[in-house]
């Protein structure tokens, strides 16, 4: 009886602090102006596969860029692979339209940006650039991540090729160092971790340390041309030597080599803010990543555990400066694999666990709607109490949902504001397959059968 009054005030106390979402791009008006000043606005989603985060991700996006100045989109994808959409969105590259500028993104999982909504998105991005008055800073599309060993070492050896061939000869000599395992990273990260191969490290620093000792004659040899060309090949380098040190340490445990992902993930977001900022006016930059990189780890069990992820590290070195915003559901379908490598499927998201703020938010009765977490109030109170918090990533296995998928946070310390989407659906990849249009939805009543 008590517990349920209690649930039932809840409930009350969410519905009064919810804004409800009416439509999209217009009804963010809210949200907008507590962003305020922010110039880091970090927008997650609680899967990796929700046709609903990616929409209204990007509508909010394009506000951020029409009204308030920002310029650059930043998302979680492999630097060079995201390089060839930002060369597609300023005019300067030789892809025809947003699908072919997307075809750089062949690994697993490929719907996460080659999805129907990520080629709209990039279209606008294109259309707004070309519609900017000359000389009028354009916006740009950049990638976070660090899995592009081998594609960021071809980046970095086209790129010298280019403006000194035999530097360009020496960087092949040094990175040869991998070729004995193709493009098999894994088996490169065991083969160094257990003494079985030479560590490239050596190497990939001395790579590293070249180039950036050749950083202002590179540079400045042709204008913001050859400054943003220089930029792209050391960020590339940079990569190589941060994924030889991820592969390298796979084998030591989770939380040793999440908190070097996400150090990356941050640094470069750093990197390509003070470069963007060296051009004029200081850069302001959208930030697309699942819940769990964006969401502050202090407020999380991970975070006890003694991992770190992007959310904080930003909040750590931009304060107030940076605004997070998190994504939550109840139900609906998600695009994710039952395993890792494995074609993305069209499944069923269960209802969310009792004791989880996705269910606290259904229970609220409104289908979309907005918290303002940084408002003082008896919903802040409420929100900072621990809860289950759902993270899907590209795999889904609702049979140990609560093992794999739930993990304990306190979500109004975790971001700033939260906008919540009761049923939604899966995403919808380029390249679908039979496999997705099939899907993998079990009936109403699983996992019982009754």
């Amino acid at each position: 009886m008590a517990e349920a009054k209690a649930a039932r005030v809840a409930a009350e106390v969410v519905r009064g602090a919810a804004r409800v979402l009416e439509g999209a791009g217009g009804d963010y008006d809210l949200l907008l102006r507590r962003v305020g000043g922010s110039r880091f606005v970090l927008l997650g989603e609680a899967s990796h596969g929700t046709h609903e985060f990616y929409r209204e991700r990007a509508e909010v996006t394009k506000r951020l860029i029409a009204e308030k100045g920002f310029t650059a989109v930043a998302v979680e994808a492999d630097w060079p692979d995201a390089y060839r959409v930002n060369r597609y969105v300023r005019g300067e590259s030789e892809d025809e339209d947003a699908r072919a500028a997307l075809d750089g993104f062949k690994r697993f999982p490929v719907w996460m940006w080659r999805n129907t909504v990520v080629v709209e998105f990039v279209e606008w991005l294109r259309a707004y650039n070309e519609a900017l008055p000359r000389g009028a800073s354009k916006v740009g599309f950049y990638g976070l991540d660090l899995y592009s060993l081998y594609a960021s070492i071809e980046a970095v050896l086209v790129y010298l090729d280019r403006v000194d061939p035999e530097a360009a000869r020496r960087a092949r000599h040094r990175y040869s160092c991998f070729e004995h395992f193709g493009e098999d990273t894994t088996s490169y990260g065991y083969a160094a971790a257990y003494g079985a191969a030479e560590s490239c490290e050596p190497a990939v620093v001395e790579q590293l340390v070249e180039l950036r000792r050749r950083a202002s004659e590179l540079a400045n040899r042709d204008g913001r041309v050859a400054r943003d060309e220089f930029f792209y090949a050391e960020q590339n380098a940079r990569l190589v030597k941060n994924a030889e040190e991820y592969y390298r340490s796979m084998f030591g445990g989770r939380v040793n080599t999440w908190n070097m992902r996400d150090r990356h993930m941050a640094e470069t977001l750093h990197a390509l803010f003070a470069h963007l900022s060296a051009e004029g006016e200081e850069a302001k930059v959208a930030v697309w990543e699942h819940n769990s990189h964006l969401g502050d780890a202090r407020a999380t069990e991970m975070g006890q555990g003694g991992e770190w992820n992007v959310g904080q590290l930003v909040r750590e070195r931009y304060q107030r400066d940076a605004f997070l915003v998190g994504f939550t559901t109840h139900r609906g379908a998600v695009t994710a694999s039952s395993d890792w490598d494995e074609p993305g499927r069209r499944k069923r998201v269960r209802p969310a666990l009792e004791g989880s703020y996705e269910a606290l938010f259904h229970e609220a009765g409104v289908e979309r709607f907005m918290i303002d977490l940084r408002e003082e109030g008896s919903a802040r109170e409420l929100l900072r109490l621990p809860r289950l918090e759902r993270a899907i990533g590209v795999i889904y296995r609702p049979e140990t949902e609560r093992l794999s998928h739930y993990f304990h946070a306190q979500l109004a310390e975790q971001f700033d504001a939260v906008l919540h989407f009761d049923e939604t659906t899966a995403v919808e990849p380029l390249e679908p397959g039979a496999q997705w249009r099939a899907g993998e939805e079990p009936p109403e009543t699983y996992p019982t059968g009754m």
